[in-house]
């Protein structure tokens, strides 16, 4: 029995499945740890469903993929805004060599992950999938990408990239401690102790920056954010449909001279440039609003895409996917052990930045931050981890990322 769901009933059916995902991940404390994102357990109990009717013939379900490709056209120009130059300058020269160590391992992880699947005799896209799509990019660019690839006739691609990048955010919070503790024991490295005086003092010198001046301030600081809120809201809207109108046009224009790339990707880039030409003239930027759409916009494709997923696809490319991700699994760990460690500088904050590098190179950032959380908290605290790895993370090696990958699928096609 075929159902087929329009695209409001597959929509409402998302939202039912991304709720069923929050509720199971609160109650089985494991996916907490590790960060699994709430659409992807939604979605993949719904795969499950969909394999339990494939398997014994009982039903088929059949989704639109409308809103799914709308919903990802809408994230990635997102990621456009965030790559403000502005604030890579600002971040200085710590920032711009720890998104030079991500890069290297971004294309060492492609170029593995396509060689060993070339090697294994499987289609290299496979290899892709287990690359830095999914280990650097996590579970958000696996489902971008996964079925590019298989438009590209790599059969079971979005499956693996989504385990792969499963198995990533699970590998990356257990690596990193053993990466930090073996560059402290090898190089006599010694974090700084806190002061528990001083970061009380601190503490409450917070508070009271935080707590503001006097109460009518806040109050009329209130009343401006209220005036200006809904302008930046429908500005945040606007400046989407602008850059995602305006990269799909040059997509298109592309195209007539025959160079074939992502629809997303010129969204992503005129976004970018939108966003610094706003840096330039030092114009405020709607951040806020744009992090909110993002968000939203990746938790609802992330659960589509994993409702699509057909996973017994996944059977016959399983074997060499197990073996490429545990040879990716080493290289990030001597790659941060011997590389990241000495682009940043081979001292304890080094240390700490290589370990939270083991998140951001199999799983995602909130595993990177965790990691480090763990290690400062044993060690003694490293400030200029804190402000490297969110930057990065969080803001540019996704649309690094996402640019390198383009050039690879475009190569192994």
């Amino acid at each position: 029995m075929l159902i087929e769901f329009s695209n409001v009933e597959t929509l409402g059916l998302a939202a039912i499945f991304l709720v069923i995902g929050h509720f199971i991940k609160e109650r089985i404390p494991v996916l907490e740890r590790y960060f699994i994102p709430s659409p992807i357990i939604g979605g993949l109990v719904f795969s499950i469903i969909m394999l339990i009717g494939h398997q014994t013939g009982a039903f088929n379900l059949e989704l639109s993929n409308d809103m799914r490709d709308l919903l990802l056209m809408m994230f990635f120009t997102t990621i456009g805004f965030t790559a403000s130059l502005e604030m890579l300058k600002r971040g200085g020269v710590a920032v711009a060599l720890f998104l030079l160590a991500c890069t290297i391992l971004v294309l060492i992880q492609n170029i593995v992950g396509a060689g060993l699947a070339t090697i294994l005799g499987t289609n290299p896209l496979i290899g892709l999938a287990a690359g830095s799509i999914s280990l650097t990019g996590g579970h958000g660019t696996s489902a971008a990408f996964g079925p590019l690839l298989e438009a590209h006739g790599a059969v079971g691609a979005l499956p693996a990239a989504i385990a792969a990048a499963t198995w990533g955010l699970v590998l990356g919070c257990i690596i990193g401690g053993p990466v930090g503790l073996r560059l402290l024991r090898r190089y006599h490295l010694k974090g700084p102790q806190a002061d528990a005086s001083g970061m009380g003092e601190a503490s409450a010198d917070n508070d009271a920056k935080r707590a503001g001046p006097t109460r009518q301030s806040d109050e009329e600081a209130a009343a401006k954010e209220a005036t200006r809120r809904f302008p930046f809201s429908t500005l945040s809207v606007v400046l989407l449909c602008v850059a995602a109108g305006l990269g799909g046009a040059a997509i298109d224009w592309l195209q007539q001279y025959g160079v074939t790339v992502p629809a997303y990707l010129g969204a992503m880039l005129i976004a970018a440039l939108i966003r610094n030409i706003y840096d330039l003239r030092r114009i405020d930027f709607p951040d806020v609003e744009m992090n909110t759409i993002s968000m939203v916009s990746l938790s609802f494709f992330l659960v589509l895409a994993l409702m699509s997923m057909r996973l017994w696809e996944l059977a016959h490319v399983f074997g060499p996917l197990l073996i490429i991700l545990i040879v990716q699994t080493v290289i990030v760990f001597f790659f941060t052990y011997f590389v990241t460690f000495r682009i940043m500088g081979k001292d304890y904050d080094a240390a700490t930045l290589a370990v939270g590098h083991c998140g951001v190179g199999l799983g995602a950032t909130p595993n990177a931050m965790a990691n480090i959380q763990a290690f400062t908290n044993a060690n003694g605290p490293s400030p200029k981890a804190f402000f490297v790895i969110p930057i990065v993370g969080s803001l540019f090696i996704d649309f690094v990322n996402a640019i390198v990958i383009t050039v690879f699928v475009n190569v192994f096609s």
